[in-house]
């Protein structure tokens, strides 16, 4: 067994990245290892990650609020409170809140995260109408 001490200090602000992530987007790191990092993540209405992929995959769980997840070439899925999300190695997804109500969750990323384009506004928005 590994015990892996939070890495987020309490005197110390949120982050708010903007060159990964469309909107305002609070960030707490949970922890970082060589191999994988964890953070705890808060979406606000409206805002979401890019279209990214993880080298070994990526484990989300909902812990506030409602959200949308994506993969590239499958149907958008509703996020609510307690789903977990596994995404395979490699696979080109984003995740985000809802455009009207804020998402956060715990994300555990394995290997190196790949960033890659933003997610338009108009697939975005089309994302709500046909999310199952």
């Amino acid at each position: 067994m590994q015990l892996i001490r939070a890495s987020h200090k309490p005197d110390t602000a949120s982050r708010q990245p903007t060159e990964t992530f469309t909107g305002t987007v609070h960030m707490d790191p949970i922890f970082t290892a060589d191999d994988c990092m964890g953070n705890n993540v808060c979406f606000t209405p409206g805002a979401r990650t890019f279209w990214h992929h993880h080298e070994r995959g990526q484990i989300l769980t909902v812990t506030l609020g409602y959200g949308l997840v994506c993969s590239e070439g499958q149907a958008p899925r509703r996020l609510q409170v307690g789903d977990m999300v596994h995404v395979p190695a490699g696979e080109k997804h984003w995740h985000g809140g809802t455009n009207a109500t804020c998402m956060a969750h715990t994300a555990i990323s394995l290997g190196k995260t790949t960033w890659l384009g933003d997610v338009k506004q108009e697939d975005y928005e089309k994302a709500h109408e046909t999310a199952t």
